[in-house]
């Protein structure tokens, strides 16, 4: 089992960047691959990006395709969201997810066990 926590969302202004982090807790991390999800008010859950467990692919939603990026340090449990050139249709809460033992990345968020709290990030125009 794994407990993940996101941080580092905020308000920033278009064209700004942020780097979300989601720091996992428990053994085996490297054995887990991690997705980003967001989800705006009235909107359903839609994948941002993920990556493979020992960090050697990574797949990422045609919206934020050459503006996001998704990496991993396994030694420090933690997955990062690079986020370049935000847009307004970016606001959303962002969570990253979990599923062990995985090969591919899905893009579906029920193909996840677990999940982290969210955390808001807020891009005014």
């Amino acid at each position: 089992q794994v407990q993940l926590v996101e941080s580092g969302g905020g308000l920033v202004q278009a064209g700004g960047s942020l780097r979300l982090s989601c720091a996992a807790s428990g053994r085996s991390f490297n054995t887990y691959t991690t997705g980003w999800f967001r989800q705006a008010p009235g909107k359903e859950r839609e994948f941002v990006g993920g990556i493979g467990w020992s960090g050697g692919s990574t797949k990422l939603a045609d919206a934020v395709k050459g503006r996001f990026a998704v990496s991993r340090v396994n030694a420090q449990s933690t997955v990062y969201l690079q986020m370049n050139s935000l847009k307004p249709e970016d606001t959303a809460v962002y969570y990253c997810a979990a599923r062990r033992f995985e090969v591919t990345i899905p893009t579906l968020w029920n193909a996840y066990a677990y999940w982290g709290q969210g955390t808001q990030v807020t891009v005014s125009s």
